[in-house]
């Protein structure tokens, strides 16, 4: 099972065997043996790449949940009891995972120096089971898998931001639909497309904006925010600094965007790896009351 785990998380059979001390040979052999015994195929092979079947994608959750409670024993009766230890994978959106995550992981690492976290920032909606992630951090809902438990971490608003010196040029939008006629800044990972939707009230408004600039990290956004290239769809996590220094401005404050939340992703299991459950545990003490709204509030923006 431990060699099923590592084949599919790295879709080869070579470099599976070179993370366990195997040949390629002996990896091949303990697929096939453990394909013969549950009678069903669990990996697709080709010349260029190996990927799951349907019963492979269907295993492999439980599997993980497996290979780690095994793993989570032996360290139970080590020298080290039960010290936190072994390897951390988390992904995270690259915004937060760079402005709040990669500090808090730090802090989380100095408490337990027996783990090794390895931190992977990307914006793309990442398989985590694929992947072989431990822990992942979503903006939005659980996706459709039954193989991924979900906890709330922080509530996660959008804000339109623009520059003082965008605004100075083209002026400052008063209603949803007078964004037509500016240059926004478009996230391409948003669900909806182009469309933004607003909230003020009882009241509904949709607009399909022009994106005169799109890109596939909120980061890069804000960039381009900064130097007046347009309005952009950003969070408060990202922008609360600017916001508060006045490089950015609030763009129809009075209007409130789709509501989500910050979530811990984890693999489902009847016993949650200790130290996944100790890392959402410190996460969501950290940003149970988020610290980047609290400042906005405090500086009386938004």
């Amino acid at each position: 099972m431990e060699i099923f785990v590592e084949v599919a998380r790295l879709r080869s059979f070579s470099a599976a065997g070179r993370r366990l001390g195997l040949t390629r040979a002996m990896v091949s052999k303990h697929i096939m043996q453990l394909e013969t015994k549950l009678d069903a195929r669990l990996l697709h092979r080709s010349t260029r790449e190996v990927s799951l079947t349907d019963a492979g994608h269907a295993y492999l959750a439980p599997c993980l949940a497996t290979v780690e409670q095994a793993r989570e024993a032996a360290r139970a009766i080590s020298p080290a009891g039960a010290e936190l230890a072994g390897a951390l994978r988390i992904q995270a959106p690259s915004g937060f995972g760079s402005a709040w995550l990669a500090d808090a992981v730090a802090r989380f690492s100095l408490r337990h120096p027996l783990l090794t976290p390895s931190l992977f920032v990307d914006d793309a909606l990442l398989d985590p089971i694929r992947h072989g992630f431990d822990l992942t951090i979503r903006v939005g809902g659980i996706p459709d898998s039954s193989g991924l438990a979900m906890r709330r971490l922080a509530p996660c608003r959008g804000v339109l931001c623009a520059s003082p010196d965008y605004v100075a040029r083209w002026g400052m939008p008063q209603t949803p639909e007078a964004l037509l006629a500016h240059q926004c800044l478009h996230f391409s990972y948003l669900t909806d497309g182009t469309s933004w939707h607003f909230t003020r009230g009882s009241e509904r408004r949709t607009v399909r904006v022009n994106a005169g600039f799109t890109a596939n990290n909120g980061l890069v956004l804000q960039q381009a925010a900064e130097r007046g290239l347009g309005i952009v769809y950003n969070t408060t996590f990202l922008a609360w600094q600017k916001l508060i220094d006045g490089a950015l401005l609030p763009v129809l404050p009075d209007w409130e965007l789709p509501l989500n939340d910050l979530s811990a992703l984890y693999p489902a299991s009847r016993q949650l790896s200790p130290k996944v459950r100790a890392l959402v545990d410190f996460l969501v003490a950290e940003y149970r009351v988020a610290p980047w709204d609290l400042a906005l509030a405090r500086a009386g923006i938004l």
